[in-house]
């Protein structure tokens, strides 16, 4: 199999699946006969990536594997396709996130203590429900707390490869600067059902301005599922 259609295979298949997919899974796709060496695959991610600069999608390695996403600069215009207005979640609901992120494993008491006031518990469970954060223990003090730390979808959605790629907090001005926007996610089949309870208990604020919240995605520092929501399929 010649170069150029090993690349073909592989952007097609990154254009269907509608999720990133790792090299590995990536060369499965090919008969077993002419399969690719894996030192072929990254070639030929390396050769897609190159082709896509200066376009308005761009080839990008998160926790899960690659993906084809709208670039950052193009978010703001490309979110109009959606008829609904976007939205984003509350202030209170960043800064748990953050420190869950940056002070992992955390136990929701030292989250507490952090802030200085109470996290209500839908902020919680709305964060295990979007499958940003799981419970992966408990700290052996009394009442055995569970201990929280953020998962995979976590870094796919934020375009991160590992936590190393986190922003250092130097970098951060504040909370906001974590972008989570929701103007793509929030077109998933689920998103009108998850949107009206987050509505409902407080943890979502709606924008009433569908410009201004388009030129925050593009704003946003870290580049968050936004454009990965975009891909095909």
């Amino acid at each position: 199999m010649t170069e150029p259609d090993i690349q073909n295979v592989i952007e097609a298949a990154l254009l269907a699946a509608g999720r990133p997919l790792p090299a590995v899974e990536l060369r499965e796709l090919f008969d077993e006969f002419d399969r690719p060496e894996l030192e072929q695959i990254d070639a030929a991610i390396a050769a897609l990536t190159e082709s896509y600069v200066g376009r308005g999608v761009e080839l990008q390695e998160v926790a899960s594997g690659w993906r084809i996403q709208v670039r950052e600069a193009y978010a703001g215009p490309v979110s109009r396709l959606w008829a609904e207005r976007p939205a984003k979640y509350s202030r209170a609901l960043l800064e748990t996130l953050a420190l869950v992120a940056y002070r992992q494993p955390i136990t929701r008491g030292e989250i507490e203590d952090i802030r200085g006031v109470a996290v209500n518990p839908n902020i919680i469970r709305t964060l295990i429900e979007r499958d940003w954060v799981r419970v992966i223990g408990h700290r052996e003090v009394p009442g055995r707390p569970e201990l929280l730390a953020t998962t995979r979808a976590f870094l796919d959605y934020f375009g991160l490869r590992t936590l190393d790629d986190l922003p250092t907090l130097a970098q951060l001005k504040d909370v906001e600067s974590l972008g989570v926007q929701l103007e793509f996610a929030e077109k998933l089949p689920e998103a009108a059902e998850i949107q009206a309870e987050l509505v409902a208990t407080g943890d979502l604020e709606v924008e009433a301005d569908a410009d201004a919240a388009a030129a925050g995605v593009a704003a946003a520092e870290l580049t968050p599922d936004a454009p990965a929501a975009a891909e095909a399929g």
